[in-house]
């Protein structure tokens, strides 16, 4: 299996090559030359754990890595301790709900957000990765994030011998509850500064680093280079496409689904779009799905895009109870435009070049055509994310927080508009409601105080539910990084953590 990139085709790269590296040079990312077929597999697959059914993924995408070496990053990445027990991640069925809707709980992990499904893994393919293309350099992971990948990473990375990673966050465009979490982060190689600006920001900042020739140099100079942990990386995105499959298994497993020919939906609050471009992997190996639904927030660029043709980022930018979906820019559709418009890396660019340099681009009548018989695109208002938690409290007995909150919500929607309320659904419940205690709480009954950790408390006692402990820590840990620059000064910042001038 070899790699190339979306705005290059002529590339061809390992496995180690392209997670080492994390984004080509001229800017595009690395997708597999092509995608294996596993539909015959899935009976096969059907009785794995996690852990097994991640190792046989793996290995058809990571062909320079040996069996051994995968089983290795498996089993530290998914070690059941990390995640609470068990498997690392439920599927639970809502039995009130209006349609045939299956919760994916992604959240039970160190940082209680998905990424951990990803981030826990990703330093082991990293560091395994250089020493096969770049042994003996170090690894300086650049992240940016508009919450929950950079705890994520931080603590994925944190001490990982020959790697240093620097995270980079709006501000005021992450929950009190993420800030802390990254405030607070243990480990000596790790490094985290907010930016006045939004998450857009942050990562065009971040991706502009990257290509900065002149900051390549001064790192190789030091024996150093640029890496990923944004799922703008293969490494991120890959560990992603196995969740799909699990839950899908176990639908049939648990007899949701009566055979491995019956299609689902899957539904996923997604701002940068890696999320559901996992899922939509999943289903060009051969998970059948009917249909992918995008559900956005106030933020909807995607949900526009998916009903227009047009993306447009030319639009104010709202700051929601849902922050890890506040973005405007969402790098991985790069990867699915690629891929709809027949690997056109040519078409490709120009739109990508339109978008940095006008703001939108709208794409071919056939590419939309292929978009929109794929995706259902939708989005949910603050209203609407509040009435939806209050309603899945009261209704279901279930707690979600407020990004699984617009899921749902878009899932109703679309239920509505095209009466397919049948069709078993896996909905993405992408984290802790106590990662966002304020909003969670402030739509069961009105806050007395904006205290984080009084609301936490108030939370578990309203619902009888109990705060993940990993959080309950937050409280007596330390400040470390207080840092806050103009987005202009990323660069710069990145400099000073590195000591190169």
């Amino acid at each position: 299996m070899r790699y190339k990139s979306t705005r290059n085709s002529k590339l061809s790269l390992l496995a180690s090559q392209v997670i080492a590296q994390g984004i080509s040079e001229e800017g595009g990312l690395f997708v597999p030359e092509c995608l294996p077929q596993v539909k015959e597999k899935l009976p096969l697959w059907r009785d794995m754990d996690y852990r097994s059914l991640a190792k046989v993924v793996f290995a058809e995408f990571l062909t320079d890595f040996s069996l051994e070496e995968l089983d290795e990053c498996v089993e530290k990445a998914y070690a059941p301790a990390k995640f609470g027990g068990g498997e690392p991640v439920k599927l639970v069925p809502l039995p009130n709900s209006p349609g045939n809707e299956h919760l994916l709980e992604l959240w039970h992990g160190p940082t209680c957000a998905f990424k951990d499904m990803a981030l826990q893994i990703l330093p082991h393919f990293l560091t395994k990765s250089m020493g096969k293309s770049a042994a003996g350099k170090t690894a300086v992971i650049l992240v940016a994030t508009s919450g929950d990948t950079g705890k994520a990473a931080l603590e994925g990375f944190k001490d990982v011998p020959g790697t240093k990673i620097m995270v980079f966050y709006p501000k005021d465009g992450v929950s009190p509850m993420q800030k802390r979490q990254m405030a607070t982060q243990e480990g000596e190689n790790v490094g985290v500064c907010a930016i006045e600006g939004n998450f857009d920001d942050a990562q065009t900042a971040v991706k502009t680093i990257f290509t900065d020739q002149g900051m390549k140099q001064a790192l190789l100079d030091k024996g150093m280079l640029f890496s990923s942990a944004n799922s703008i990386n293969w490494g991120r995105l890959l560990p992603q496409i196995v969740y799909y499959f699990y839950s899908y298994l176990e639908l049939h497993r648990t007899g949701r689904i009566s055979s491995l020919e019956e299609p689902i939906n899957i539904v996923v609050p997604t701002g940068n779009f890696g999320n559901i471009l996992a899922a939509y992997y999943a289903s060009r190996m051969g998970l059948p799905v009917k249909k992918f639904v995008c559900a956005s927030n106030r933020n909807k660029v995607l949900a526009d895009f998916i009903r227009t043709g047009v993306y447009d980022r030319r639009r104010e930018f709202f700051a929601t109870s849902s922050p890890s979906m506040d973005i405007l820019i969402s790098s991985n559709l790069e990867r699915l435009l690629y891929a709809l418009s027949g690997e056109d890396s040519q078409a490709l660019t120009g739109w990508m070049e339109e978008l940095a340099q006008k703001g939108v681009y709208e794409v071919s009548p056939l590419v939309k055509e292929k978009l929109q018989a794929l995706f259902y695109g939708g989005f949910c208002d603050e209203e609407a994310t509040a009435q939806t938690v209050r309603r899945t409290w009261e209704q279901e007995g279930y707690l979600c927080d407020t990004h699984t909150s617009v899921a749902l919500d878009v899932y109703r929607q679309y239920i509505e508009e095209t009466g397919d309320g049948e069709t078993p659904a896996i909905i993405a419940s992408t984290a802790s409601p106590y990662k966002f205690t304020q909003h969670v709480l402030g739509a069961l009954e009105p806050l007395e105080t904006m205290e984080e950790f009084e609301n936490l408390r108030r939370l578990e006692e309203l619902t009888r539910t109990s705060a993940p402990r990993q959080l309950l820590a937050l409280r007596d840990k330390g400040i470390r990084f207080t840092e806050i620059v103009p987005k202009e000064q990323t660069a710069a910042a990145v400099r000073r953590m590195l000591g190169i001038g």
